[in-house]
């Protein structure tokens, strides 16, 4: 996984700055080795401008950032898939990338579906699910206690959102019944784990990062209990990288799923998307395969983000 990108696509406020005190607030960050220090301080300055001492408030926030801690957290919220989402310190910060998968699930569902957001995190994928589709049933369980914390906030009381290990916490009734399970599970590998940008590997959660030696354990977990909780036809989605994406369609075939692969190149993003076999009420997505046909070699999707 890359560093979380920039608040950069959120427009610049236009109150007023000092633009002295801005400019050495860039310099700041510029020298701390912030790619999109200009785009970073305006945001700072808008977190900080309704503190009384916002002067004050603006110093300690470039502190933090300075520091190493992700803009995100340092301003409380993370844009994904045109929505404000709220994150802070010991929280997942959800990646542009994973908006491939939040697109290919509302590619496939109808409004009233049964989704359930696995790893959920911040709720972020489930939130913006809901966003497109106006009516869902929305379900999303986690096992950090602070994402879950994240989670009921920014879901709302509309969805039931549980804290515990995948499916562990969740209520029976919904077995057999899910439409669209998403799940942006951990994939990096072990070893991988200090490759990572300092504010990823400092400042989230090992848990949301650590797909064990070969960064597919949670995926397997998640992959082979999924046919018990979908609904016929339903469909599991999952990000994975480009080069796990063999492994991980070989996992969902042998969970008795009818795997397909999509791949945005623009976001270096990797969707894996496994079908229960017989008739539901999701769509057919392109790419998909007729009356849940088993392959071997599974349709490969490209999209490019527009």
């Amino acid at each position: 996984m890359s560093t979380p990108s920039p608040l950069s696509s959120i427009p610049s406020l236009s109150s007023p700055s000092t633009p002295s005190s801005l400019s050495s607030v860039v310099t700041r960050l510029r020298a701390a080795g912030c790619v999109f220090a200009e785009e970073e301080a305006e945001l700072l300055r808008s977190a900080a401008s309704s503190a009384a001492d916002s002067a004050a408030a603006l110093d300690a926030l470039v502190e933090r950032r300075v520091s190493g801690v992700p803009l995100e957290h340092v301003v409380g919220w993370a844009e994904f898939a045109g929505l404000r989402v709220a994150v802070g310190p010991g929280v997942f910060v959800p990646r542009r990338r994973t908006e491939f998968l939040v697109e290919r699930a509302v590619a496939a569902a109808r409004p009233g579906a049964v989704v359930l957001d696995l790893c959920c995190g911040s709720g972020a994928v489930g939130a913006a699910v809901a966003a497109a589709l106006g009516t869902v049933e929305l379900h999303a369980a986690d096992v950090e206690p602070a994402a879950v914390h994240y989670a009921r906030r920014n879901l709302g009381p509309a969805a039931r959102v549980y804290e515990g290990d995948l499916y562990a916490p969740l209520p029976a009734h919904l077995k057999g019944r899910v439409d669209v399970l998403v799940a942006n599970a951990p994939y990096v590998p072990t070893g991988e784990i200090p490759l990572l940008p300092p504010e990823a590997r400092d400042h989230e959660p090992l848990v949301t990062l650590d797909g064990g030696a070969d960064g597919l354990d949670v995926q397997r977990r998640v992959a082979a209990e999924a046919v018990r909780w979908l609904a016929p036809g339903g469909l599991l989605l999952m990000e994975t990288s480009e080069r796990q994406a063999v492994r991980s369609m070989a996992l969902f075939a042998a969970s008795g799923l009818v795997p397909r692969l999509a791949v945005c190149d623009e976001r270096n993003a990797t969707v894996v998307t496994g079908t229960r076999p017989g008739r539901g009420r999701v769509r057919s997505s392109p790419g998909s395969l007729p009356n849940g046909r088993p392959v071997d070699d599974p349709v490969r999707i490209r999209s490019r983000h527009p």
